[in-house]
């Protein structure tokens, strides 16, 4: 059946063909959402490998994290970060599940997931979710599990009110943007587990640390973080 499956998908590829959402080059056969030159060549940052990398170093002082990881470096140009776009702007969110499947495989693989018991995506503005019909960090999330098999809770942290965007903040006025934002539910749930906070890009981290504070708010918890990319200032 897979096959058949294949020479239909190339059969349609002739009239839609499939194209890289870094390069624009076709897919071929196998390949989903980025060509194997573009994914080979992605900057990574190989942070799972890396006690006391420069993102885990960020949150220092901040708030209680166990581990930090990202996948990419996001800064302009780069080919994360169109496919983050693509995840957020055009209804993509295939591109979450993949990803986050393949980041998933490579966390596992290395170890770092050996002691996480939940993974918890960093909820979305409701009305934002509403209009994009779906939240990004939770397609990432889903992924992620796919490959650890574990289990996904969206019902842990929710967002206490709505925030503007964070986009054109500085680092100070994005935390009092988010500060005290989150809380948190089924305690019970939570207790004495180590979670894996899932978010699409982490920029300066002001919304991870407030997520991060409202679980450790709660007592006996344990948080590592993993997104897809960080910015670059945060991976130097």
């Amino acid at each position: 059946m897979s096959g058949i499956k294949d020479i239909a998908d190339d059969f349609l590829s002739l009239f839609l063909p499939r194209l890289c959402l870094a390069c624009r080059a076709r897919l071929v056969t196998g390949e989903e959402v980025l060509c194997t030159e573009c994914l080979v060549s992605m900057a990574r940052t190989d942070f799972h490998l890396r006690r006391d990398n420069s993102l885990e170093q960020a949150f220092w002082g901040r708030c209680m994290v166990e581990r930090a990881a990202a996948f990419s470096v996001y800064n302009r140009g780069s080919r994360i970060r169109h496919l983050i776009q693509a995840l957020k702007y055009d209804g993509r969110k295939d591109i979450g599940k993949i990803m986050g499947e393949l980041y998933g495989s490579i966390l596992v693989r290395s170890g770092f997931m050996d002691t996480i018991d939940l993974i918890v995506p960093v909820p979305l503005d409701l009305m934002r979710q509403k209009k994009r019909g779906y939240n990004q960090s939770e397609c990432i999330a889903a992924g992620i599990a796919s490959a650890s098999c574990l289990h996904v809770r969206n019902d842990i942290l929710y967002r206490t009110g709505r925030s503007g965007s964070q986009t054109k903040r500085g680092r100070y006025e994005r935390w009092e943007n988010v500060e005290g934002l989150f809380a948190v539910r089924s305690y019970d749930v939570i207790s004495g587990k180590h979670l894996l906070l899932v978010d699409d890009v982490i920029t300066t981290g002001s919304t991870i640390e407030a997520c991060v504070n409202a679980l450790a708010a709660t007592g006996d918890v344990r948080v590592s973080v993993v997104a897809l990319a960080a910015a670059q200032k945060l991976t130097l």
